[in-house]
């Protein structure tokens, strides 16, 4: 039986237990020079100290107009290189692979950082009020899509050992892939083949500018807007060259997904499950969505029904939360606060870290 604690192949690489630590913005870490600095550096090494097997480094944005936020990491010039080597030392020091996320918010972007841009003309509510997006030239994408491939071979100099293209959530890679949101009539837009060639062609040119051994991941979506369509998607990535897919909620309701046979797998989680049992071992898939307890970690791993798993809010609460969950041990838990400390632009302070820094 697959446990927790089984190394499982991602790439060329070799992880070491099934828990990955997924990638959480750090709002307010860095500053508006999106430099990677000492308190991203630690927090990064505690996570793999604490024995996450991988870790996905936070959504960087590829271009200073595709941020969350002016204070947001960035990986779009040579001078972010050096903060970026010390988070991946910090990272192996403790055996855990590391991979990071590299985004662009497209019409979700911060106006005090960049144009709403998107895959199309697209009317919607956000931070200016109600706006329409402007559709991006076949120009605009391709120099968008230099912008990716740039920063991945940056985080190469840098040491990760791969990157994740952020394909889900409503950012610029998942508005391509959606059909929602692009109503494009070129070679990007249409068909399944046609909405994942923004991302598809990225990852192609990224293998061939940063190597074999370089390991390259999407997060994407698994219902946009079906879950048929969103494996449909997939499928082009993989074929272009990703070698690990990280499931999680797009631009649809999850209501379109068939519930799950298993009344212990939540509905998120269900759209990695769906993924795995698709993708039957050709790459490796992990899922998402509220793992806090140890039980549902081992549930979805012994089961088989995902090979990784992501998690976030448990290891932010307590960076020892994989060793815990691994050897059985006490942890800090995380109190689920409607306001989290590592969440945009807030001065709340974390009670499960507060807790276990009192001992």
């Amino acid at each position: 039986m697959v446990k927790t604690n089984t190394p499982v192949q991602i790439g060329s690489h070799t992880v070491k237990n099934r828990i990955t630590f997924a990638p959480t913005v750090k709002f307010d870490f860095t500053d508006e020079s999106g430099m990677a600095n000492e308190k991203l550096i630690a927090h990064y090494a505690e996570r793999a100290k604490g024995g996450c097997g991988l870790i996905c480094v936070e959504a960087t944005a590829v271009t200073p107009g595709g941020r969350f936020g002016k204070n947001h990491m960035g990986l779009w010039c040579d001078e972010q290189i050096a903060g970026h080597k010390e988070i991946t030392a910090g990272c192996h020091a403790y055996g855990a692979v590391v991979i990071i996320q590299l985004n662009h918010t497209g019409y979700t972007s911060n106006p005090e950082c960049g144009p709403a841009i998107g895959s199309s003309a697209v009317t919607r509510q956000g931070f200016r009020g109600e706006y329409t997006t402007v559709e991006m030239s076949l120009g605009d994408v391709h120099a968008m899509q230099q912008s990716f491939v740039d920063a991945a071979v940056r985080a190469k100099k840098a040491g990760y050992d791969g990157v994740q293209l952020h394909g889900c959530h409503g950012y610029l890679i998942n508005q391509f892939m959606a059909p929602s949101a692009n109503f494009r009539t070129d070679a990007y837009g249409g068909p399944a083949e046609n909405r994942a060639r923004f991302c598809s062609e990225i990852i192609a040119k990224i293998r061939e500018l940063c190597g074999p051994e370089f390991l390259i991941s999407v997060r994407t979506s698994g219902c946009d807007s079906t879950l048929e369509d969103a494996i449909a998607v997939a499928e082009e990535y993989v074929k272009a060259g990703c070698e690990y897919l990280q499931i999680s909620s797009g631009m649809s309701s999850l209501a379109a997904v068939a519930p799950f046979f298993d009344p212990k797998v939540t509905d998120i989680q269900s759209l990695g499950a769906y993924f795995k049992a698709h993708f039957n071992g050709r790459v490796p898939v992990s899922c998402v969505g509220g793992l806090t307890e140890p039980e549902q970690i081992h549930y979805l791993i012994e089961q088989e029904y995902v090979d990784t798993v992501d998690v976030a809010k448990a290891i932010l609460a307590d960076p020892g939360f994989a060793n815990a969950v691994i050897e059985g041990t006490p942890y800090t838990r995380c109190y689920g606060c409607r306001v989290c400390q590592y969440g945009p632009f807030t001065a709340h302070q974390c009670p499960a870290e507060a807790k276990r820094l009192r001992g």
